[in-house]
């Protein structure tokens, strides 16, 4: 029996409507490569650990090693379809939380995460909510979070919500001890210069160029997000490019949610980043 090699593993995090989905959706026209939105195995990681960890029936009678090995199954056996690729990369906005994790089970292995002013974040969101406005999104818990602007938006800036997880996560890993092995790619170069990015991003992983398509860019998942109540979440524009526009939110929200952008200062960090100065002022920036 002839046994296929397995992928190298490498992963995509950073924050929401910042670029994932993009430069999924590129990396996927390279026949070397798969990659996706957001894939369960994150969660399939977390749900196994818990089981398995201090204070559960079986934590005493599964070693570590046991553990890392169940673990690194889980990602054999979900991509198990996929041994034909040079590099499998796996997608979870929490996998900047996961670093050493990841760092012990696949060395090596880089993260790329997608950023954005954070400000931009949460006018995108507010549109896609306001693009729904018969729907109840399953992003609020209750009439209360989902009154305004301003509770909606400060409710995705929760710690453990749709932005605050992601963004400390993300802070989590810009300063710790394998910051060397994270790439920090800001939404408007890749939009705007894609061509000069993904080469970029190439160098990062380690692997030869391949020529991108920047006018015929395909992806969408409805089955994902119509159960959200946010349609359109993940479609991607065919052409890859900046549309400028004014936010919806009101100016002391989009000042209070854009001085977030920590990595614009690397200071006392090794992680490695490709972004652009921006202003903090909503007129006339870019989406």
């Amino acid at each position: 029996m002839t046994l296929l090699a397995t992928p190298r593993y490498h992963f995509i995090t950073g924050l929401p409507r910042s670029g994932s989905t993009l430069l999924s959706a590129l990396l996927l026209q390279n026949p070397r490569f798969h990659a996706g939105m957001t894939s369960p195995v994150g969660g399939l990681v977390q749900g196994m650990l818990n089981q398995l960890g201090a204070g559960s029936e079986f934590g005493p009678v599964v070693t570590t090693e046991q553990r890392r090995r169940l673990v690194r199954g889980l990602f054999n056996s979900y991509y198990a379809d996929q041994t034909d690729k040079q590099v499998v990369f796996d997608t979870n906005r929490a996998w900047s939380a996961q670093m050493p994790a990841l760092m012990d089970l696949f060395p090596g292995a880089k993260l790329i995460a997608c950023v954005r002013n954070v400000a931009w974040v949460m006018d995108s969101i507010e549109r896609r909510y306001r693009a729904n406005p018969f729907e109840i999104t399953r992003l609020f818990n209750d009439d209360t979070e989902r009154s305004t602007v301003y509770s909606r938006v400060d409710t995705l800036a929760q710690r453990n919500r749709m932005v605050g997880l992601p963004w400390t996560a993300l802070k989590e890993a810009f300063y710790g001890e394998h910051a060397s092995s994270l790439l920090l790619v800001d939404y408007d170069l890749l939009a705007q210069a894609p061509q000069k990015v993904l080469p970029l991003v190439y160098q990062f992983i380690d692997v030869e160029p391949f020529e991108h398509n920047f006018q015929n860019v395909r992806y969408d998942a409805p089955e994902f997000d119509e159960p959200l109540g946010m349609s359109g979440l993940h479609k991607v524009r065919p052409v890859v490019g900046l549309q400028p526009r004014e936010t919806i939110l009101p100016p002391d929200l989009f000042k209070q949610y854009a001085q977030l952008s920590f990595w614009i200062d690397s200071t006392g960090s090794r992680a490695n980043v490709i972004t652009a100065k921006f202003s903090p002022e909503p007129s006339g920036a870019k989406a």
